[in-house]
């Protein structure tokens, strides 16, 4: 601990309260129902937070605060909320082992993430701004595709995690059928480091094979210091079952530390304590998954998941410091996390309070900011002062005149401010990574059911827009409808209800239309011409350019290979807003063009009458005629499905899928159902919940995510183009 106390001197405020080192930042990150929101109640009660548990049924839980979450019992929106944990002891008389780490309290501060893929984006900003996340998997079903999706996100943002298999008292649940899942379906380096004393309705506790203990709860009354277990000798039954788990523990922990492995090879006895340093180094360096298992419902193993988060999981000094570049240049910047360095954040969520006004989500990782200071925005290049700071508990907003590195906070009135914009001083320049979101999949027509709603529609839509970088709203040109964009039929429902509650707007919509996308399978040539004479002063563009099919998911290039100076240089910017026009408006069926290399080779100009507007629309001609010729195709978004059902529906569902296009990927026994694997696309899955629930009595259950976009085929191809020509408000 001497090196913790030197860092708490050098990087630590006098008037902090929770030091860095005491600091976790940490997400619940799940795929829909395996009980995220559940754990996070029962995290909050146990830490004092709350003092009565609340249910997601119930519509009374704290960090699922919106009307329409506690209506659907689902999470929409993700939610802060921080919390306080000191590490109990057992009985008098336990081991030392149980006794409290310094007996100091640590500062948690939890994000609530969504399971649903429609709001995939709360997953995604809160990701970035993370130290650590907990992923919990359902003890019954194992790893789902939303847990795969959130799996990726973790791992593209660099966030150590530790899993936490829940719902082990449920019929079906099986500890080691959802180890083997993690292992095989994530590639997660995953060990466990607490295992399940019994199952199902005899679910009674935990094996912690660190310590070769158990702990075994009792009624659920809070008991013992504020718990409700006991911590015994491991029972005959199950000794073998432990030393074995900690000797496969050990073995994994020395494949990959080098203080371990030496203990092993000198064939000494490696501690508990020496044992859980390494498991944390590991876990810090993403290079080890600790798994633990529970029910959080029935209020087991949770105080012993929260230890594993302060003892497991990194604060803000145990992962490497944030990256930024400074604007303008590729010269990096590194942000160490002190209090006394220069102030930097990123703001990750934009947010619309009732009565606060717009809440401007922050994670601190340096410096410390207070009321009345001023911040610098990289981006717009300029300074606003920070009149009102806040600390988020669900719905609840507490006011605070100061934060810290390593803090997550809101601010209140700032103005011109987007989700992934760095906030900072000003003689510190710096520009940290956005996060990233994916393209809308889904989109709308929609109007005010009366002329009056008009404003107010315009205003509540670029609300929402502000605070949901995966939400579009524009007018289509052609028909001057209003058209929304999002991840699915449920995210587009979501908003028209807000629209409707928040902003007392009552909408018509249309019916909900595919966002298709175009691309090429040969390359091409292309060339425009833009020529006006009309008396005066004419208008002269001419440009040229190459189209190739690019890489699936590289996007497009538009590349300048003028040479000799054909077009004078001044004039290829124009040629490029021209090409990128021509590509967002589509050529084939007027929808976006994806995956495509485009090139400027050669063009002429005209001394007098060229003008950037005539090799602006030079660019778009050019574009159009080389993309009819490069064999155009159109492409459709393809979900992936996966379904759960009893085994007597199997064959109905099968055969539904079928029909819907649907290709079937596998077909497992899971825990007495069968689990279907489908890649379908999402044209023909409007209305697969309502046909689900007829086929299987609504026993059967299912879910889907984005996959990848594939050629619609001819049999069908047809009627969507015939369709696009009818109806273009469709087309995004």
């Amino acid at each position: 601990m001497e090196a913790a106390v030197d860092n708490q001197k050098t990087v630590n405020a006098p008037d902090r309260p929770y030091t860095l080192e005491r600091t976790r930042n940490i997400g619940i990150a799940a795929h829909i129902d395996a009980g995220k929101t559940t754990t996070t109640e029962r995290i909050l009660f146990y830490t004092g937070l709350i003092h009565k548990i609340g249910d997601v049924d119930d519509g009374n839980t704290v960090t699922d605060w919106m009307e329409q979450e506690r209506e659907r019992g689902i999470t929409i929106t993700s939610a802060a909320v921080t919390c306080f944990w000191t590490q109990k002891q057992g009985k008098p008389g336990e081991d030392a082992i149980y006794k409290a780490f310094n007996n100091i309290p640590h500062r948690v501060n939890i994000i609530d993430t969504p399971g649903h893929v429609d709001f995939t984006a709360e997953v995604e900003r809160s990701m970035r701004v993370l130290d650590g996340a907990v992923a919990v998997f359902c003890g019954v079903a194992g790893v789902q595709p939303q847990s795969e999706t959130v799996w990726r996100q973790a791992t593209k943002y660099k966030v150590p995690r530790i899993a936490f298999v829940n719902k082990m008292d449920r019929t079906g649940a099986n500890f080691d059928n959802a180890l083997n899942d993690m292992r095989n379906k994530l590639k997660a380096y995953a060990f466990p480091i607490f295992l399940p004393i019994g199952a199902e309705e005899r679910f009674e506790g935990v094996i912690d094979v660190v310590n070769q203990k158990a702990i075994v709860w009792g009624a659920g009354d809070i008991t013992n210091e504020g718990l409700n277990y006991e911590v015994k000798e491991i029972a005959p039954a199950d000794k073998d079952r432990a030393a074995m788990a900690l000797a496969e523990l050990i073995e994994a922990v020395s494949n990959k530390d080098d203080r371990i492995a030496e203990l092993v090879l000198e064939e000494k006895p490696v501690t508990p304590q020496e044992l859980k340093a390494a498991i944390r180094r590991l876990t810090c360096k993403i290079e080890l998954v600790p798994v633990l298992c529970g029910s959080a419902f029935k209020k087991k193993a949770v105080q012993v998941l929260i230890d594993a988060v302060v003892d497991y999981l990194p604060g803000p000094l145990d992962i490497p410091p944030a990256e930024g570049i400074e604007p303008g240049t590729d010269n990096k910047v590194t942000v160490e996390a002190s209090d006394f360095n220069k102030f930097c954040s990123l703001a990750f969520k934009l947010w619309t309070d009732p009565y606060a006004g717009k809440l401007v989500f922050f994670r601190v990782y340096s410096g410390q900011l207070k009321k009345g200071d001023t911040i610098y925005n990289p981006r717009t290049r300029k300074r606003e002062r920070v009149s009102r700071l806040m600390v988020i508990q669900g719905s609840e907003r507490k006011d605070v005149d100061h934060v810290h590195a390593g803090d997550i906070a809101a601010l209140v009135g700032l103005r011109n401010i987007t989700t992934g914009d760095t906030l900072c001083d000003e003689d510190f320049d710096i520009t940290l990574e956005p996060p990233t979101f994916p393209e809308p999949v889904i989109s709308m027509a929609v109007e005010p059911k009366t002329k009056a709603d008009r404003d107010k529609m315009s205003e509540g839509l670029q609300r929402l827009a502000e605070e949901d970088p995966t939400f579009r709203c524009f007018t289509n040109e052609e028909t001057s409808q209003l058209i929304i964009a999002g991840m699915g039929e449920l995210h587009l429902e979501i908003i028209i209800d807000r629209l409707k509650r928040e902003f007392k707007v009552d909408a018509n919509t249309g019916a909900p239309q595919i966002a298709y996308r175009e691309t090429i399978t040969k390359q091409a040539d292309g060339e425009g011409k833009f020529i006006r004479q009309s008396g005066g002063r004419g208008q002269y563009g001419h440009a040229l350019v190459k189209v190739y099919p690019n890489e699936k998911g590289k996007g497009v290039e538009v590349l300048n290979k003028i040479v000799g100076g054909a077009i004078p240089k001044e004039y290829i910017p124009a040629v490029v807003d021209g090409v990128e026009e021509a590509i967002k408006g589509g050529v084939y069926a007027g929808y976006q063009v994806i995956d495509i290399k485009v090139e400027i080779v050669d063009g002429t100009f005209h001394e007098v009458d060229s003008n950037e507007l005539a090799f602006k629309m030079a660019g778009i001609f050019a574009l159009k005629d080389a993309f009819k010729k490069a064999n155009p195709i159109l492409l459709e978004p393809i979900m992936k499905v996966e379904v759960t059902t009893p085994d007597e529906y199997q064959g109905d569902l099968l055969g539904d899928i079928n029909r819907r296009r649907g290709t079937i990927i596998g077909i497992e026994a899971k825990s007495g159902q069968t689990v279907l694997n489908a890649h379908v696309p999402l044209a023909e899955m409007f209305g697969y919940a309502t046909a689900i629930r007829s086929l299987s009595k609504g026993r059967a259950s299912y879910s889907m995510e984005p996959l990848t976009f594939e050629q619609v085929p001819n049999s069908v191809l047809a009627a969507i183009l015939d369709s696009a020509k009818s109806k273009p408000a469709a087309r995004t």
